[in-house]
């Protein structure tokens, strides 16, 4: 994810070439010193679009799981924490979300939106919460029941405070880690999305819409929808570990 980093921050001024610029004379050019990555059937240059399609993935994935750490997080734990009749009616919204996958929702949403990164990302951002709510209310069940909870509550701590500086934050950790695998889930999902369609549009580059719109090429230019596939893999799998070592970190510290 280190390119998408480079390429939000740096804008035009890393790309190689323009990434929508037409140049037919050099089309289907493979791999090469002046362009890496080859160029499509259009003469564009691929590393350039690899990297101006960086910020879409990374944006998307950042305020998904932001937006589902922060929401959900919070939701659960005021669940667990209070019990009852609420915390049913979570259990019962979030079991109607893993009822139906949630690929199959982020479409139907993003169809009724219209094709946009921003629709997207609204529309996974309203799938994408269930999850750490249900994490966050297992924690939240287990840390109400804590002593230093139950004495909070005598002292006449508000439930807001409790629930914040008792509950969600040391909950935190467990979200945070999960988080972390699951940003390359949702570059994944945004990735699916965007290769239907759902997402930019032409000329713009995406990851998820270049192997769509390359993969008739499969045999005469191959590297066209196989680069974008890669580092998609590649990113979703980064974080997968990333989120495994911090996993291991965080359960060296506890144990010592």
């Amino acid at each position: 994810m280190g390119t998408a980093l480079v390429a939000a921050i740096g804008g035009n001024h890393v790309l190689p070439y323009n990434p929508t610029a037409i140049n037919i004379g050099e089309a289907f050019e493979g791999p090469s010193l002046a362009h890496p990555l080859g160029t499509n059937y259009i003469g564009t240059d691929v590393l350039s679009q690899i990297i101006a399609g960086a910020p879409n993935d990374a944006m998307v994935s950042f305020f998904v799981v932001s937006f589902a750490f922060v929401f959900g997080g919070l939701f659960g734990a005021v669940a667990g924490y209070l019990s009852g009749w609420f915390d049913e009616a979570l259990m019962r919204v979030t079991d109607v979300f893993f009822g139906v996958p949630a690929i199959v929702l982020g479409i139907a949403i993003s169809v009724v939106l219209g094709p946009s990164p921003v629709n997207v990302m609204f529309a996974l951002s309203i799938i994408w919460w269930p999850a750490y709510a249900r994490l966050s209310r297992s924690e939240a069940l287990k840390l109400s029941q804590a002593n230093f909870v139950a004495s909070a509550r005598l002292s006449g701590v508000g439930t807001r405070r409790i629930v914040l500086r008792h509950i969600y934050r040391i909950a935190i950790p467990t979200l945070l880690v999960y988080a972390t695998l699951d940003v390359g889930t949702v570059v994944l999902a945004y990735s699916g999305l965007a290769y239907l369609g759902l997402a930019v549009r032409p000329p713009y580059p995406d990851w998820g819409f270049m192997v769509a719109q390359y993969q008739n090429y499969l045999f005469k230019a191959p590297w066209l929808a196989l680069t974008p596939a890669v580092v998609i893999v590649i990113v979703a799998a980064g974080f997968s570990l990333l989120g495994d070592g911090l996993r291991e970190a965080l359960q060296r510290e506890v144990g010592r």
